[in-house]
């Protein structure tokens, strides 16, 4: 062979094996290669995971909804009434903003009609609703499931927790619901709220518990009780009464109001809150409670710096109720509630929870901390008074005063003044006549009127006794007032920082 034949041959094999190299190169760029050794020996790509399932809603309102019924109710009015509240703002027109249906034909005598949710808890028609859609009714109907109508009669109710306990008049048995565990319910979780919005019987909704213990000022009946669980589920006209469940199909909560001026905010009484009073509903017809005859509020960091605690955890006793449960133990405003019975407490709804618990005439050792020192006082607990009156519940916590560096203006209680601002003849202390603008006791509420009573702990009855207790405050530090509001009736601890 020629070395010229040679030399051609050399070269197209060089062409042709660059060729293939660039061949691969460019193929694999592109992803169109077969798999490489490499890759063959590569573990395979995990495959996306699939999105997870919903819960199985058809197969739960399935189990719930023939235990849920629709409530109706009808008032017959006394002229001059204007519904179930008799002058007060009914709660469904509260928290709903719509009234309740009258009849147009004024020539007969008015009546109001309602409705309402309910669910029965026991086979022999025991039924648990809301205490606003029965109350002051005159005939109370409830509508099953397969749309036949009963009678009902109220068996018991509870203004403070909302709940009333009916019972159905027919043979049954009625299909019901079991009471799960609102306690262990987390923030988060799936519900579904059954009942009958706008009078669409027999609804179901579905969302999750937005938050726990909420507080949202239903009534004054049920402000020192009210622990709400908060829902997404939606909530409407109607479904008060109705229940709440878990994805097991148990009750957690009882569905009672929304936020008309929100979207899905919706509250429902603890499920807990009923097993706690439910005997006494059954037997009794209403909640005997034990009750101290104290106003308490939860400690903030300036109320355990004033008062030079080493932590927030307790309540703090604003006002005693003269010749009350607490007062003939001794206990006064300032004390700070740490534990009942040998329980730490660690806020206000601890001792409201615990007290009503226990019967009246039991009692009970309260242990605080007073002017820094330990002290254990035992108090025979008295009976709650109804209708949300005299019942243990929390100081609002603000107050205000004059000029100066706190902004207080005050002077000594003279007769005019008394007779100006209203006040009782053996009343001492000073009366707050101006609050400047922004100052720190306008920033907490005081206003003229209002009556310092202490300071610091200390009783004063004039300015002159003000002044010296007082003495020339530092910057930063707090001044803790004692202060009576006579426009309210209200006693509470106010507390101010010097600027």
């Amino acid at each position: 062979m020629s070395s010229h034949l040679m030399r051609k041959i050399l070269s197209l094999g060089t062409v042709a094996f660059a060729g293939l190299v660039l061949g691969l190169v460019i193929g694999g760029g592109f992803g169109v290669t077969a798999s490489t050794q490499a890759e063959r020996l590569a573990p395979p790509t995990a495959a996306p995971a699939l999105p997870a399932m919903y819960p199985d809603f058809a197969s739960l309102a399935d189990r719930v909804l023939p235990s849920v019924v629709s409530v109706y109710t009808e008032d017959r009015l006394l002229p001059g009434e204007r519904g179930r509240g008799r002058g007060e703002i009914d709660p469904f027109e509260f928290f709903f903003g719509v009234p309740r249906q009258n009849p147009p034909d004024r020539r007969q005598t008015p009546r109001s009609f309602g409705a309402g949710s309910a669910f029965f808890i026991s086979a022999d028609g025991l039924a648990l609703t809301n205490n606003h859609v029965i109350e002051g009714a005159d005939k109370i109907k409830v509508r099953l499931a397969d749309d036949s109508e009963l009678d009902a009669t109220v068996v018991g109710r509870d203004p403070a927790t909302d709940l009333a306990l009916i019972k159905a008049d027919g043979k049954g048995p009625f299909s019901f619901l079991p009471l799960g565990d609102s306690e262990s319910l987390r923030v988060g979780e799936w519900v579904m709220a059954a009942g009958n919005p706008r009078r669409l019987s027999h609804t179901i909704t579905v969302g999750v518990v937005s938050a726990k213990g909420r507080a949202i000022g239903l009534s004054p009946e049920t402000s020192s009780f009210e622990n709400f669980i908060q829902t997404d589920a939606a909530i409407n006209l109607g479904n008060s009464g109705g229940p709440l469940v878990n994805l097991r199909g148990e009750v957690v909560g009882i569905n009672t109001a929304i936020d008309a001026s929100g979207q899905n905010i919706g509250f429902a009484v603890p499920v807990n809150t009923v097993k706690s009073i439910l005997s006494q509903l059954k037997e009794k017809g209403k909640v005997v409670r034990g009750f101290l005859g104290v106003r308490i509020r939860n400690l903030d960091d300036e109320a355990r710096e004033a008062f030079g605690l080493a932590t927030r955890a307790g309540a703090l006793i604003s006002d005693v109720d003269a010749d009350g449960p607490a007062d003939k133990a001794g206990l006064r405003k300032g004390d700070v509630v740490v534990a009942i019975k040998g329980q730490p407490v660690k806020e206000t709804r601890q001792v409201i929870d615990t007290i009503s618990g226990i019967m009246p005439g039991t009692k009970v050792d309260v242990e605080v901390v007073r002017d820094g020192k330990p002290k254990t006082l035992t108090v025979t607990l008295g009976e709650r008074p109804g209708n949300g009156e005299g019942n243990e519940g929390t100081g609002s916590g603000t107050a205000t005063t004059p000029t100066g560096k706190l902004g207080l203006q005050i002077e000594d209680i003279t007769p005019q003044l008394r007779r100006t601002f209203g006040l009782k003849s053996n009343l001492k202390g000073v009366v707050v006549t101006e609050v400047t603008d922004l100052s720190p006791a306008d920033d907490k509420g005081l206003r003229p009127g209002d009556i310092i009573l202490q300071v610091n702990g200390e009783d004063i009855d004039s300015v002159a006794s003000f002044r010296k207790v007082l003495g020339a405050p530092k910057s930063g530090q707090l001044v803790r007032l004692y202060v009576f509001r006579p426009r309210a009736d209200q006693q509470d601890f106010v507390f101010l920082r010097v600027p």
